[in-house]
């Protein structure tokens, strides 16, 4: 039996002759060379910072809000539920507006164009006088996040060449990942509404650099601008000649020629069109069943909570730090180890933690008394009578480190690879329409946690979740092994030419 992309023969799997005449571009195109492709990335990925940052906002403002001295501003628990969770109903909006903006105006606008709504939410909230300020900037920042989650893995695989695509793939998570620990470290030290005016500045760098970078060669030549993808390729490459990129440049064009026209509903029905949307649909959905979205907004308040032995303020941006370390190692390794595998380790540690975390409030022990932060429970944690914590207990530890294992897990594989995957197995006249409906499943999904999750805690106790986020991983650790490709080292035309032979050997 073939294992999927790897030794596969014939003319269907080779979309790319050996090579050239000469030696190919791609193999001269080394980390050196990529210069330019890593500025033009980090120019992009500013707006993963912005949404990391943005979606991370409620956890140190929400019990700041809770105890504000303006009533205007004073947030019940069913207030800080919505303004917790309205950020992933704008983010399902923008997912939805990238269906139409990503082909419309390409990759790289659609990402400039996210810069509006995040400017104004983020003033918003600086500015705000009443609740309805703060719900229409977190929506809108919201919005914003949306619209970059869609667009911005696509322009990145659309410009990397092979050999660096999977670090490249994982900027976007790991940039992501950077804005939440800036918030969370900026949390210590600012008031909530200067929070909000920090969240302006890479916003606006983003839109400088980005006006300097190219649009992508594939979206270039999919609208008939054959030069002008020509030299945006020329210049991704850092050569001085065309003719260095000649080869790679005739093999995306020959692509997209087969491909001039956008997918029709039809054509949808062909398993080289619909599976690989289907993988990326359920990736993204099992993606957020794990419980990243509700554990990330409501990271402090969980602390809060459970019997911790450190400052659930301090236990946030330690997780924080721990999530960064961990997107880094995905980089590093992404093309080295592979996609499957660091998935499989992935949901395996996200599991343990999960359950570590669901035991422990089970049976642990409750935390000395209620901070009043968030009012997660107004009950025994478990519903049990579990011992008081001591403040020096070292058993109080286990929130943290499990948190942070979870954290860990979830950053080194389903965080950064579900997207990158999502952006490598699209096919390319799908590509902007079926990315803008993966963010949408992806923050539909988020906004149900996100909003039934404090339901849940109150009606059956903060375990429930943990438990059903871990029954999730497993679910998720089969359908790696039955569904997930391995994509390493292949070019985006050949992971597609890989969908078009419709061989069985796809789903092993």
């Amino acid at each position: 039996m073939q294992e999927p992309l790897l030794g596969a023969e014939g003319r269907d799997y080779d979309t790319f002759p050996e090579g050239p005449p000469e030696p190919g571009p791609v193999a001269r195109v080394g980390v050196l060379q990529s210069k330019k492709v890593f500025l033009a990335t980090f120019a992009a990925v500013l707006g993963n910072f912005s949404f990391g940052y943005a979606l991370v906002y409620t956890s140190p403002v929400i019990p700041a809000l809770e105890h504000s001295s303006d009533p205007d501003l004073r947030l019940t628990k069913t207030q800080a539920s919505w303004f917790g969770s309205i950020f992933t109903l704008g983010a399902a909006a923008g997912g939805l507006s990238a269906m139409l903006l990503n082909d419309l105006l390409g990759r790289k606008l659609s990402i400039m164009f996210s810069a509006v709504p995040s400017a104004i939410g983020y003033a918003l909230m600086a500015g705000a006088h009443g609740l309805w300020m703060l719900l229409l900037g977190r929506m809108l920042t919201g919005f914003a996040g949306g619209l970059t989650a869609a667009c911005i893995p696509v322009y990145v695989s659309e410009i990397a060449p092979p050999g660096v695509r999977g670090a490249l793939g994982a900027t976007p998570q790991l940039m992501a990942v950077f804005g939440s620990l800036s918030l969370y470290a900026l949390g210590l030290l600012l008031p909530w509404r200067w929070l909000a005016v920090a969240g302006e500045g890479p916003v606006f760098i983003m839109i400088l650099l980005l006006s300097f970078m190219p649009n992508s060669p594939r979206f270039l030549l999919s609208r008939g601008r054959e030069e002008e993808a020509l030299r945006a390729l020329t210049w991704l490459r850092h050569t001085a000649d065309t003719q260095d990129v000649r080869w790679e440049f005739e093999q995306i064009q020959n692509n997209v020629q087969r491909q001039s026209s956008r997918v029709s509903l039809a054509e949808v029905r062909d398993p080289h069109v619909y599976r690989p949307i289907l993988i990326a649909l359920l990736m993204r959905f099992l993606q957020q069943l794990t419980g990243i979205t509700p554990i990330l907004v409501y990271l402090q308040p969980i602390f809060d909570s459970t019997a911790v032995l450190l400052p659930p303020e301090d236990d946030a941006a330690i997780v924080g730090a721990v999530r960064l370390l961990s997107v880094l190692i995905a980089a590093l390794t992404m093309d080295l180890a592979g996609r499957k595998v660091l998935l499989f380790v992935s949901a395996t540690i996200m599991f343990a933690a999960n359950l570590t975390l669901g035991l422990y409030v089970h049976f642990g022990p409750r935390a000395p008394a209620p901070n009043g932060t968030m009012g997660l429970e107004n009950m025994p944690l478990g519903g049990t009578e579990q011992p008081l914590a001591t403040p020096t207990s070292y058993l109080t530890l286990v929130p943290l480190l499990a948190t942070m294992f979870f954290i860990m897990g979830y950053a080194m594989g389903w965080g950064p690879i579900t997207w990158l995957l999502m952006s490598e197995i699209l096919p390319l006249r799908a590509r902007g329409v079926a990315s803008g409906l993966c963010v949408l499943v992806s923050w539909l999904t988020a906004f149900t946690l996100t909003k039934s999750f404090l339901l849940v805690v109150n009606a059956f106790g903060l375990q429930v979740p943990f438990f059903f986020f871990a029954a999730i991983c497993l679910v998720s650790l089969v359908f790696t092994a039955c569904c997930v490709p391995e994509t390493k080292g292949r070019s985006l035309e050949q992971i597609e030419s890989y969908f078009r032979t419709g061989r069985r050997s796809f789903l092993h």
